[in-house]
């Protein structure tokens, strides 16, 4: 959650710089450079008071029962079966779309909504894997 809240204010800045860049030429460029050196700094005191930290202990969290062996491979099988399923499907439907595309280029959209429905396999995969995790 912190993260988030450190990252919010430098995209903030981020995207106010590329306004600037667009607007201004020169100082905006000054400003884009400055800004760079300003976060690499920050980067480097983010790495350097990490290492100073000594090593985090692994025993805040219990660990999982031995019983639940079963949910932890329906999940890994879910995942593993449903993007192997999804890989296959992208391959074919990409090369089909690929192909209409090359014919008539007007097939884009439909081209796009029809490989996108062969990726969404893998996210049900993914669902179920959640799902059978969420009992764990």
């Amino acid at each position: 959650m912190s993260a988030w809240i450190i990252a919010l204010p430098v995209i903030a800045g981020g995207a106010v710089v590329t306004r600037l860049l667009r607007r201004r030429g020169r100082c905006a460029l000054r400003l884009l450079v400055a800004v760079n050196v300003v976060m690499a700094a920050a980067a480097l005191a983010v790495t350097a008071a990490a290492l100073a930290a000594g090593p985090a202990s692994a025993a805040a969290r219990p660990p999982a029962p031995a019983g639940n062996w079963a949910a932890l491979l329906g999940a890994a099988v879910a995942v593993a079966g449903s993007c192997v399923g999804a890989g296959i499907a992208v391959a074919y439907t990409g090369s089909a779309a690929l192909a209409a595309m090359s014919e008539r280029p007007e097939l884009f959209g439909r081209a796009i909504v029809i490989v996108g429905l062969a990726e969404g396999i893998a996210i049900y995969g993914l669902v179920v894997a959640i799902l059978l995790l969420g009992k764990v």
